[in-house]
């Protein structure tokens, strides 16, 4: 399966540490990768079938000077759907005004859910059909833009509706605040002062947050599996939905 990366933070972070140690798994995770930062209400969404341990891309991105609230990555091992941009995570759409990012990791048997509205799926992925129901059954539930609280709680009842058909690792977001939803294998790291040295669990490369940061800085961290070592990376429980905004997980 696939491997996912999400960060949110109250302040615009760099993430290039933490997608440096992401892409070291692309060796195995190698039908494609994908990277969304958001910048205020707009959006850079970078997607590439080839590996990102060899997309000229993936380079070009770990070099771009990006620092954003918001992001979501992903690096591709195909079940359903073939190798193409068209089915290369996250995927993009706009509702109320707002563009909205997913990335899947899982495998969702026999889903084919009923999509009579303005969402379609451009690709043939399982994935890309879920993130379009989803968007539809929100759309439907709300007649403007709600808060926060109110899509947790849609969305509190729509992704079991989701999960019934097999795995859903999700990350969601529409640069509000991020959604994970966890079926097997999901962590979350929250750092905050004071901050220190930080090592990558699969490179040999570190950075001293310290000298990056401020007191008041705070940042929250999802991933498939931990990307560091030595930090209290917590996994979420199956079932489990948590929602990052300012840099924390909220209630």
């Amino acid at each position: 399966m696939c491997q996912l990366m999400g960060m949110n933070a109250n302040v615009p972070t760099d993430v290039m540490f933490s997608f440096a140690g992401l892409a070291q798994r692309a060796e195995e995770h190698k039908d494609g990768f994908g990277i969304a930062f958001f910048e205020d209400k707009g959006l850079r969404l970078f997607v590439d079938p080839a590996s990102a341990r060899h997309s000229v891309l993936a380079e070009a991105v770990q070099r771009y000077p990006i620092h954003s609230e918001v992001v979501i990555a992903h690096i591709r091992k195909a079940t359903q759907g073939r190798v193409a941009l068209e089915n290369t995570h996250p995927f993009q759409r706009e509702l109320w005004g707002r563009y909205w990012v997913a990335a899947h990791n899982g495998n969702l048997v026999d889903y084919q859910p009923r999509l009579h509205g303005a969402f379609r799926p451009v690709g043939d992925t399982d994935s890309e059909r879920a993130f379009c129901w989803l968007m539809q059954e929100l759309a439907k539930a709300h007649c403007q833009v709600p808060s926060v609280a109110e899509l947790t709680l849609t969305l509190r009842e729509l992704l079991p509706e989701v999960a019934r058909f097999g795995t859903l690792n999700l990350l969601l977001s529409n640069g509000q605040a991020l959604w994970a939803h966890c079926s097997t294998h999901l962590h979350m790291l929250e750092r905050r002062h004071p901050f220190g040295t930080t090592h990558l669990a699969d490179a040999d490369l570190s950075v001293d947050f310290a000298a990056h940061t401020r007191e008041t800085d705070r940042v929250a961290l999802l991933a498939t599996q931990p990307l560091t070592r030595g930090e209290p990376w917590q996994a979420l429980a199956p079932g489990e939905l948590v929602v990052l905004q300012g840099g924390q997980r909220i209630a």
